[in-house]
């Protein structure tokens, strides 16, 4: 009985939010995010990532960013040299448009904001937060990501990620705990007013290394809004073993 109880424990979220989502078929006016998205008036194409140091705010004004023409492969896995943006340890960056033309959206290199930030067309992971350390705080307020197949947040580290009036349509995941990195901890994320249509799972995350995710006021027509895995280092494919 315990266990049963150690895993419902795993992932909690507001039952009114919840049977909200599922019998209003119009927007649920609980949920804060916005669909809206900016229209940039100009394009900015970079052929390197552009850094937003640590501490530092990087304010795009609502400009739209690339890696330019040809730079989406699929969903082949990239590193930092293939993101638009990198922001390191207790940067913010905010009021960007990331545009189709990208292999990686933007990585974080320790905690990290992102306020405003949205994705027309995801590649391969729109977001992905490495090298937090327990205690430390991401947040990704506002903002949205279309088209993304898999993930859009890719979480690497070991803190929290809170996500906040976030837009995602049509996704594979909202967020994921890593469940293959080679070195693995627990994690956690909170999700907060988020509007999220046309895709799989909001959060999934590894039950054997303690992750715990919280949803609350959150529109949605998923069956299964957070799904349990069981996690590994060996980089082989993660088990799903049950939802929260």
């Amino acid at each position: 009985m315990w266990k049963a109880l150690v895993l419902l424990a795993l992932c909690t979220h507001s039952l009114a939010a919840v049977l909200e989502a599922r019998t209003d078929v119009n927007l649920n006016k609980r949920c804060s995010a916005s669909s809206t998205f900016p229209s940039p008036s100009s394009t900015v194409s970079s052929s390197s990532p552009i850094t937003v140091a640590a501490g530092a705010t990087y304010d795009g004004g609502n400009k739209r960013f690339d890696r330019g023409s040809g730079a989406c492969t699929g969903d082949a896995e990239g590193g930092d040299a293939d993101a638009v943006f990198i922001v390191k340890a207790g940067g913010t960056l905010k009021n960007v448009v990331i545009g189709k033309n990208q292999a990686e959206g933007i990585h974080c290199t320790g905690y990290c904001t992102l306020q405003n930030v949205w994705f027309e067309d995801v590649c391969e992971d729109a977001i992905t937060i490495k090298g937090d350390t327990a205690g430390q705080v991401s947040q990704i307020i506002g903002g949205g990501a279309l088209k993304a197949s898999d993930k859009i947040i890719q979480h690497n580290g070991c803190g929290t990620v809170k996500i906040t009036n976030f837009y995602a349509r049509t996704y594979g995941k909202v967020y994921r705990s890593c469940g293959n990195c080679s070195s693995q901890c627990q994690r956690k994320v909170i999700v907060s007013g988020v509007e999220a249509r046309d895709g799989n799972e909001i959060v999934g995350i590894n039950k054997n290394y303690g992750d715990t995710a919280s949803i609350s006021n959150a529109c949605y027509d998923t069956a299964h809004p957070c799904v349990i895995y069981d996690g590994n280092s060996t980089g082989a494919e993660p088990k799903k073993v049950g939802y929260c």
